[in-house]
């Protein structure tokens, strides 16, 4: 007995201070610095970034060049591309993993969210989250072949590895696309519990789909082989992405909730039981798990970086500082040529970002206000919730009124404002009547 448990305990060990390969990498897509964070997971370490346009708010002005809004990220089955849409300029780009430079551009329609190849290669498929179709593209000539219909504000697009159907979840209405992807028509479509989902993840025997919905804090779990929908998991405020690891036999699932600043940890049997939560930095957004299972990376959009989470243990060994609010994020193995490549990398051209949280005056509202440095100006971005539903909010620095408001129907709002380098004093929100609602002290 002493025996088996000292070489179960040897194992757990070896698999908590087990190391990816020097050769593998992990992206981020930085949304407001457009660029394209590369991380060693060997190391832990920023190795530079991919600058595919300008930070905000240079591109508040004309843009004729660069991208903005750097946002989703997919990948070819042999590692070698690199996929980027930028939902501000209308693009995909194409970059090379193993120089880090672009070798193809396409602009399709109206704010692109996520991207991925067809399991055979072939194909590029880019749900166009403005409109209501999915750009088919050919990976070689960089051209757009053809447009699959769906309903409005298709939000991402997975395959299945057999090569037969991909599973399109939408942004803005409340179903789930199968698409028989040799034919490009859609065979099925699910409703599920809510109109906005941002991603979906398959489980590793390929056996469901978990997709997230971000504005009611739940997966929706579906079978790939009844094409039904099997279980809803109540996981929390802006459930954001997931990614699933193999630990100690069990498959878990791994779901950032952002509104929570946690990583919740889910078993994966008939019934999902939460079996861990993990407090994380500000905002955890993008997933992915290392190629052995014994890591799982999660970018911090309000954070401006990556934390590493040890799955045999559920904590988070290492942080590592990135762009400026991380979206999607991926992890490839063996793309690059040597363990410290940085060809066609510039340094981080970013600094840290300040989270400070927003404290009621009375009995409703919630919020944060996230401070970048953006050189001669920073800026301060709010996130309001639980407030009035279709009211109009002021925020103040001090005296003065920075921003102003109006949430939605489910009472939360969100902006950016620009304001003098080293904010410093109280940010209040007020209501339309002058009412202080919210509130906190800046940092010096």
């Amino acid at each position: 007995m002493k025996s088996f448990a000292f070489a179960a305990g040897a194992l757990l060990c070896a698999q908590a201070f087990a190391a990816p390969s020097p050769l593998d990498r992990v992206y981020t897509a930085d949304q407001n610095t457009n660029t394209v964070s590369v991380f060693s997971p060997a190391t832990n370490m920023l190795l530079g970034q991919i600058k595919l346009g300008n930070s905000r708010p240079d591109v508040l002005s004309p843009l004729y060049r660069g991208e903005t809004n750097v946002h989703g990220l997919g990948f070819s089955p042999d590692h070698k591309t690199l996929l980027v849409i930028s939902n501000g300029s209308n693009s995909v780009t194409f970059i090379d993993t193993a120089t880090n430079k672009v070798k193809g551009k396409t602009y399709i329609g109206r704010s692109p969210h996520e991207g991925f190849f067809t399991a055979d290669g072939k194909e590029v498929w880019v749900v166009v989250r403005g409109e209501d179709y999915i750009s088919v593209i050919d990976p070689v000539t960089f051209k757009e072949t053809r447009r699959i219909q769906t309903d409005l504000g298709p939000g991402m697009v997975q395959f299945h590895p057999n090569g037969k159907l991909a599973f399109a979840v939408s942004s803005f209405t409340p179903t789930v696309d199968i698409i028989d992807v040799a034919s490009h028509t859609i065979v099925k479509r699910i409703n599920v519990v809510s109109p906005f989902s941002p991603f979906l993840q398959f489980t590793p025997d390929y056996s469901e789909i978990w997709m997230t919905h971000k504005d009611v804090g739940k997966v929706t779990r579906i079978s790939t082989t009844t094409l039904e929908v099997t279980g809803v998991i109540d996981t929390g405020f802006i459930t954001n992405h997931l990614a699933f690891a193999k630990v100690g036999g069990e498959v878990r699932a791994y779901v950032t909730v952002g509104g929570e600043n946690a990583v919740k940890v889910y078993s994966t049997g008939k019934e999902a039981k939460l079996l861990a939560t993990i407090a994380t930095g500000a905002l955890p957004h993008g997933a992915w798990t290392s190629d052995d299972n014994t890591r799982v990376y999660v970018g911090l959009e309000n954070g401006d970086g990556v934390q590493v989470i040890d799955t045999a243990t559920n904590k988070i060994v290492a942080t590592m500082g990135g762009g400026q609010a991380p979206q999607a994020l991926v992890y490839l193995s063996n793309v690059a040529p040597s363990a410290d490549d940085r060809s066609n990398l510039v340094p981080r051209v970013n600094q840290d970002s300040r989270n400070v949280q927003l404290q009621p005056v009375g009995a409703q509202g919630k919020g944060f206000v996230v401070l970048r440095n953006l050189g001669v100006v920073e800026s301060i971005e709010a996130f309001l919730y639980k407030l009035k539903p279709d009211a109009v909010y002021d925020v103040y620095q001090g005296s003065h009124a920075v921003g102003s408001f109006r949430t939605n129907a489910m009472g939360m709002a969100n902006g950016t404002m620009i304001g003098p380098e080293q904010a410093a004093g109280a940010i209040t929100v007020k209501d339309s009547g002058g009412a202080a609602v919210l509130t906190a002290q800046l940092p010096e």
